[in-house]
């Protein structure tokens, strides 16, 4: 940067030097402040600074030299996308995103260690699921009026993904675009029974098709404000580090039933998060909605 008041007495060809000179320190500057893309030492000096300094950051706690130096360069490369929040936002929980759903697979050793960790699992644990509330509270019904509770407020959801498809944070524009229309037909078939509108932010759907369900900002703004869609991701630094962000707000939105106890986000954390909601005393009644949700769109 060149300021009005070093504009005098100084050769044109000086100012056309300094100039040169301030873009190579902004970009050393730059490349000193991130971590390097081949983790060089400076970047495993800042996880083990990270780690001293942040024992909750799962993702530096768990991730060592040793292993990384046994990957592949392919599988390096893609460990280095799937961890790079967790380096650049110290402060993280989990610190990571797998990219593709084959990463849990082939990045096993590392993401078994997270999930053990912040699921309290041990190295016997495995997920059961089981929707059948018929041997829970008193034949499936969990009144909490008889805890003196009066009317609450519920919510529940659930996240999905669909295998045939990168994770968020590896899709780029044209697939975020092709995920959104893959699922249209679902929701047409949700609206059969549920009714609602699907209510999507993607600007255009590529090479001049436009978007039938396109919102403008004010009914986004509106639907943020009844925290019926989700805010600006691109603001988040640790959806953004994760490439979960990019390309917004391309392949993002949301389906709301008629009467507005029923959602599905959609290119948001998750692919798809599925959620039911409603006023009463009885929790299975919500529970009982969500899978009928689930049941249906799946």
């Amino acid at each position: 940067d060149i300021s009005p008041s070093s504009r005098l007495f100084i050769k044109e060809c000086e100012i056309i030097s300094k100039l040169y000179q301030g873009i190579k320190d902004l970009m050393e500057a730059e490349k000193a402040a991130a971590p390097a893309l081949d983790f060089s030492d400076a970047t495993w000096q800042l996880i083990d600074k990270i780690k001293a300094s942040n024992p909750g950051n799962r993702c530096t706690k768990y991730l060592s030299k040793e292993y990384y130096d046994s990957l592949s360069a392919d599988d390096q490369a893609t460990l280095r996308r799937c961890v790079m929040t967790g380096i650049e936002n110290s402060d993280s929980g989990l610190g990571c995103y797998a990219m593709k759903p084959a990463d849990y697979e082939t990045f096993a050793p590392f993401f078994d260690s997270i999930i053990k960790d912040y699921h309290n699992g041990t190295a016997d644990s495995t997920h059961v699921t089981d929707w059948d509330i018929s041997g829970v509270g008193e034949g499936g019904v969990l009144d909490v009026t008889k805890l003196g509770l009066s009317e609450l407020s519920m919510r529940v959801r659930v996240g999905r993904n669909l295998a045939a498809f990168n994770l968020p944070g590896l899709m780029d524009r044209a697939e975020r675009i092709k995920f959104e229309k893959t699922i249209l037909p679902a929701f047409d078939i949700i609206k059969q029974k549920m009714g609602g509108s699907i209510y999507s932010l993607s600007p255009d759907w590529g090479e001049g098709e436009t978007n039938p369900n396109l919102i403008d900002e004010a009914k986004y703004n509106e639907l943020v404000k009844a925290h019926v869609m989700f805010k600006d991701m691109d603001a988040d630094p640790y959806l953004k580090s994760a490439g979960i962000s990019s390309d917004w707000p391309y392949g993002r939105g949301c389906w709301q039933s008629d009467d507005k106890e029923f959602i599905i986000w959609f290119g948001e954390e998750d692919q798809l998060r599925i959620m039911a909601m409603k006023k009463g005393t009885r929790l299975n009644e919500v529970f009982t909605k969500l899978k009928e949700l689930l049941d249906t769109f799946e």
